[in-house]
């Protein structure tokens, strides 16, 4: 019984392994600082070798996204490592990525005319071991495509992040795991006047063999933080543009 347990658990790492999840190593923490968001995550761990899909269908999905993503980023690309952005509509201004700690000039963006290309853009930088990510925004992402992407970060460690456009929330792809980032009014000190630190609904709407879940992130100048629960929801009323509550 014991030889066959055994037998199970090994089958289950190497499954995960392939799906891009890399367990931790004895002693070694590799958390990249989401907090109580890595816990819903097999082994604890935000998977890199993996694609993540942000459902970005409202404009300011899409500019949370970019902040989010940006935030990973940062961590990402700690070895000195760069990154590919490709799109045929960016909204992102690149001198906006120094907020996140990130250099703008390690972004390497290919605005081009079509989908086809910035998927055909998308397969062969994934193909690149030395790059520490790859960006896409697209209209939508078919199942093929999908595991196209996936079996090539599979091979090659980097790390996939697709911003989907689509309405179609349950669309059938092979992501590891699917986002959807809302923006969130941001809060300063008692009686400090301006403004506060980037703050998000992080929603986990799907995670392979994982928990999905809501939680409230913010990037605190360096790194993501997280907000506890306020004991009294704050509603924020778009019409008027100010917290009620």
């Amino acid at each position: 019984m014991d030889a066959k347990r055994e037998l199970f658990q090994k089958l289950q790492q190497d499954i995960l392994l392939w799906q891009g999840f890399k367990p931790l190593s004895a002693g070694k923490a590799e958390r990249i600082g989401l907090g109580e968001i890595e816990d819903a995550f097999p082994g604890k761990v935000f998977p890199q070798k993996a694609i993540h899909e942000f459902i970005t269908v409202l404009p300011e999905h899409a500019a949370a996204s970019e902040g989010f993503i940006a935030g990973l980023l940062s961590v990402l690309m700690e070895n000195g490592a760069a990154c590919v952005w490709a799109s045929t509509s960016r909204g992102l201004f690149p001198a906006s990525l120094s907020l996140f700690n990130v250099e703008p000039e390690r972004i390497i963006f290919m605005d081009v005319q079509t989908e086809k290309d910035v998927l055909w853009i998308t397969e062969e930088a994934l193909k690149c071991e030395g790059l520490a990510a790859v960006v896409a925004e697209v209209n939508n992402l078919s199942l093929i495509e999908s595991r196209r992407l996936q079996l090539t970060v599979e091979k090659s460690g980097v790390t996939g992040f697709i911003l989907r456009k689509d309405e179609n929330k349950t669309a059938s792809t092979v992501a590891t795991a699917r986002w959807r980032i809302s923006p969130l009014p941001s809060q300063t000190e008692e009686g400090m006047p301006g403004l506060g630190f980037p703050r998000w609904q992080v929603e986990l709407l799907k995670v392979r063999n994982g928990n999905p879940g809501s939680f409230v992130l913010e990037w605190a100048g360096e790194k993501f933080e997280e907000v506890k629960k306020a004991k009294k929801e704050i509603v924020w009323s778009e019409l008027e543009g100010r917290q009620i509550g």
